[in-house]
């Protein structure tokens, strides 16, 4: 199988596809491997490496794109390198389509491309094993990110999360007790915040209470959220519903009701957001001020820790894209449903739910 590994486009998204290392596999697999000149760059790759592992390097994004009988990327791709794809092919990525413009799944469609959303694998648990390490990246990152915008040069309301002597720490709430609030949460205690986590799952509020003690855990309903809000320092939304844009917990009522020069952190902006009030932002303009709370609101949080989270992110994909290469891509769809279940499109057509996959694949 002849497999692509472009270079990330979107701005400040230095990850890769691939490594070196997958390369190395893949290659030795039989298979053949298109690197994009300068796309491991940013995650301290370079061409050379992936030469010795076996990839060809092309030096134009309209060969890797159409070369490739599998596309793999990290980020959703843009609009003008869905249309660089061949027709027919496959592509395999942190796709998040169900926050995506509807332009780019008509393109996906009309080109019969098949997207294969990695993030949405998911095992017969419930686990989504290539997602997780990047949330705990992206959790472990909220804490020296909200550390940093409470700070009077940021814009923020110039507290140390941890306080100091006769001074209490800041308040921080977590909305969402997974893996990213999890991570949120063992991170702000280590800088020595209040943290109070909200879940409407008792199970997952019963693991925070019984690994962190002195950690509040609260039922999450919008009396609940809407107390949290009024003197929290810090609000993290940090829901995920697998395959499905994000429901809105955090109302515009509850922003306002907030403390002047609060910090907002949706992360879960990925899927849409939590907060009424939230919007996408970027790594170079990563806030913005609404109802007096600053919002922070980066999807790709991870992207400018691109080497950890790059051989975070393979080390869990890998074996997937290993059977969609050895099995071929329908196959490895029909024989697990880890991977069907993360079947976005299909040939032009529409796939909602891994249940419809088969019937995909017949028509």
């Amino acid at each position: 199988m002849n497999i692509g590994v472009p270079r990330e486009r979107r701005p400040f998204e230095f990850r890769v596809g691939l490594s070196p290392s997958a390369v190395n596999m893949l290659t030795n697999s039989q298979h053949r491997c298109y690197v994009e000149h300068d796309a491991g760059l940013g995650a301290g790759f370079s061409d050379q490496e992936y030469e010795q592992a076996g990839a060809r390097i092309v030096y134009s994004a309209h060969e890797v794109f159409g070369r490739a009988d599998l596309l793999i990327k990290v980020a959703r791709p843009l609009l003008d390198e869905i249309h660089w794809l061949r027709p027919g092919s496959a592509l395999a990525g942190l796709l998040h389509l169900g926050s995506a413009r509807h332009d780019k799944i008509d393109a996906l469609l009309e080109n019969e491309i098949t997207a294969i959303a990695l993030e949405k694998v998911q095992l017969p648990d419930g686990r989504v094993p290539i997602r997780r390490p990047l949330a705990q990246i992206g959790g472990l990152m909220a804490a020296q990110i909200a550390a940093r915008l409470l700070q009077n040069e940021a814009g923020g309301k110039g507290v140390l999360l941890g306080g100091m002597v006769g001074v209490p720490p800041a308040e921080v709430a977590i909305i969402g007790a997974g893996v990213v609030g999890t991570y949120a949460t063992q991170a702000l205690l280590g800088f020595g915040a209040h943290v109070t986590v909200l879940d409407n799952n008792l199970d997952a509020l019963q693991r925070i209470y019984e690994r962190f003690p002195g950690v509040v855990t609260m039922i999450a309903n919008p009396i609940k959220i809407a107390r949290v809000c009024t003197y929290a320092d810090v609000l993290l939304g940090a829901i995920l519903v697998p395959g499905e844009r994000s429901p809105i917990v955090v109302t515009r009522e509850m922003v306002r009701s907030m403390k002047p020069r609060s910090l907002i952190i949706d992360m879960s902006i990925d899927e849409g957001g939590c907060v009424e009030t939230s919007r996408p932002t970027t790594h170079d303009h990563p806030t913005f001020v609404e109802e007096g709370v600053m919002h922070y609101c980066v999807p790709n949080i991870p992207g400018v820790v691109a080497r950890t989270s790059t051989h975070a992110y393979i080390s869990a994909a890998l074996p997937y894209i290993m059977e969609l290469a050895n099995k071929g891509i329908d196959a490895a769809i029909q024989d697990n449903p880890a991977i069907a279940h993360g079947l976005d499109t299909y040939q032009g057509k529409l796939v909602n739910l891994s249940r419809a996959v088969h019937m995909a694949l017949e028509d």
